[in-house]
């Protein structure tokens, strides 16, 4: 049992990802040098943390639904932190609940930032409310500031199971090289874009490209992933969106390039060193790796901004990169 524990309350791949940098930093300032990872179960944090040695184990929680549902949560939170008895609990968000379930459940010391009401229920003063508006990523640096926490980088360089990479470099051992990876959907609709512009986009890589182009996304975009297979030539293109999330993880690792919506495939390709070209045309540019390539319409995200985004603007920015094979550390 280890005595410190990290819980973040978004539901996202990507929020697990961008938090990776933080719960390391956490870790190496703790007891044993591991901590506990609390997440809800659709962050799929179990499967992308799962070769990280800093984290010892994975809980999930849950957090949302009706009121009554939400209740009932709560009080499963409060016991389940109660059973394991943790010493420290970190809570990388400004949202209370986690903060009041820490205090019920008789945690001694409670570390967030302190942004709102969970102030209350903080053992540590918080960060500066000037902070109130900043990105998450900007909350969670205050706070390692705050308590002397070095954090050496948010690059999150996560780690994949040899295994897992090895069966996928074997399963796709015959797909020519370079890997081109292609990105669908995102968190919600305004993010994506309509199958026409995919298609567009995808017909492009395919006629300036000898290697292989994979689509990658969740199981809910395999149908339109096979459509915008067949309905076009060039160089190979294959469905990937039937993997599982820990093989998504290893064929964007064994990738060349990725390009797509701002989703959790475009933060799985940075945090495994994979330049991620990513379309931000509705929400503010990520800047937490270097391997992000932002691609934004002209005047900068804003609503409807994927619409003034074009795959004649996206070819132009991937097509340098389509035949380069990524340095591999």
């Amino acid at each position: 049992m280890t005595p410190s524990a990290v819980i973040q309350v978004k539901r996202g791949i990507g929020d697990v990802i961008w938090h990776l940098p933080f719960v390391r930093a956490i870790a190496a300032a703790a007891p044993g040098g591991q901590v506990t990872f609390l997440a809800p179960p659709s962050s799929g944090a179990r499967e992308l943390l799962a070769a990280e040695p800093c984290v010892a184990a994975t809980l999930y929680f849950e957090h949302s639904g009706s009121e009554l549902r939400r209740a009932l949560n709560f009080v499963r939170l409060v016991a389940l932190l109660r059973q394991r008895r943790f010493r420290t609990l970190w809570i990388l968000d400004r949202t209370i609940r986690p903060a009041s379930a820490a205090f019920l459940a008789g945690i001694p010391e409670r570390i967030g930032v302190g942004l709102t009401r969970q102030r209350w229920y903080l053992t540590n003063p918080g960060i500066d409310q000037s902070h109130f508006h900043d990105h998450p990523i900007s909350w969670s640096i205050a706070l390692m500031a705050a308590m002397d926490v070095p954090l050496p980088t948010t690059e999150p360089n996560l780690r994949v199971a040899t295994a897992t990479l090895a069966a996928i470099g074997a399963k796709y051992a015959d797909c020519p090289r370079p890997w081109n990876a292609v990105g669908l959907g995102g968190s919600h609709p305004v993010r994506d874009w309509p199958d026409d512009r995919w298609a567009t986009l995808i017909a492009g890589m395919r006629a300036r490209s000898a290697g292989t182009i994979f689509i990658v996304g969740g199981a809910e975009s395999a149908a339109r992933a096979q459509r915008l297979v067949e309905q076009g030539t060039g160089a190979r293109a294959v469905n990937a969106c039937g993997l599982k999330l820990a093989e998504t993880v290893a064929l964007l690792h064994h990738a060349d390039l990725f390009v797509g919506t701002d989703s959790g495939p475009m933060n799985i390709a940075a945090a495994v060193c994979t330049p991620a070209f990513a379309l931000f045309g509705v929400n503010p540019v990520l800047t937490y790796s270097k391997f992000i390539r932002p691609i934004v319409p002209e005047g900068g995200p804003a609503p409807g901004g994927m619409a003034r985004i074009t795959p004649a603007d996206v070819l132009e920015r991937i097509t340098p990169r389509l035949s380069v094979c990524k340095q591999r550390g």
